[in-house]
């Protein structure tokens, strides 16, 4: 008997991720880097000019296009709260007992009136290789009207539309370093589970994702 309801990823624009890099189904490559922070109101102004003009820098430098995503998530603290109450349960000392009971009592009293977020940077950097200028004009032409949904690449195209993505990668982060931020590239089970968390925002902290060799496909 078929399932009269259409998988999810039929209206997801992911073809596939492996090896640290989203392919999209037009044959497209994504890759996503966590960005740190700066706390930029307790700079110096003369920090803050410095500041802004290396990113000024940093935007004019490149002619690809580069995707800035901030996520806000509340922030979940229920691991901690539950290692507090480990510590409270296995403390020989009342005196000490009490005050771990009164100091988890106050910080999820604190979490949850102040409705605290946690946020997350992240700089996607994509790679189009319609975009690519060493391509000959027919071949850029013949892939536009090539239908994304028989496209599927060999893997001799794919390691060479990684490396390129891959260089284009450190391009960004020599610029954001520049600046004061460091970066992680997400591997693949990060991405994995970036994209399964942003999807399933509710069944995320329930139903946390496994490893991916333990992940089971029939």
């Amino acid at each position: 008997m078929s399932n009269p309801h259409p998988s999810t990823q039929k209206y997801l624009d992911i073809a596939e991720i492996k090896e640290d890099v989203v392919v999209l189904k037009d044959g497209t490559l994504r890759a996503v880097l966590l960005v740190s922070s700066i706390n930029f109101a307790l700079k110096s102004d003369e920090e803050q000019e410095a500041i802004i003009q290396a990113y000024m820098s940093f935007l004019n430098s490149f002619e690809h296009p580069l995707q800035i995503v901030v996520q806000s998530r509340k922030l979940n603290i229920e691991g901690y709260l539950e290692s507090l109450k480990k510590i409270e349960k296995e403390q020989t000392n009342e005196l000490l007992r009490m005050q771990t009971s009164e100091y988890r009592g106050f910080v999820k009293e604190l979490v949850d009136m102040g409705d605290i977020m946690n946020k997350k940077f992240f700089a996607v950097v994509p790679y189009d290789p319609l975009s690519d200028k060493q391509k000959s004009s027919f071949s850029r032409l013949l892939n536009l009207f090539q239908p994304a949904s028989i496209i599927s690449l060999s893997r001799k195209r794919f390691m060479k539309r990684r490396y390129d993505l891959l260089q284009r990668v450190e391009y960004i982060r020599n610029g954001l370093s520049s600046i004061g931020l460091s970066t992680i590239i997400l591997d693949t089970q990060a991405l994995i589970e970036l994209f399964y968390n942003s999807y399933n925002p509710d069944m995320a902290d329930k139903e946390p994702l496994v490893e991916i060799g333990k992940l089971r496909i029939d």
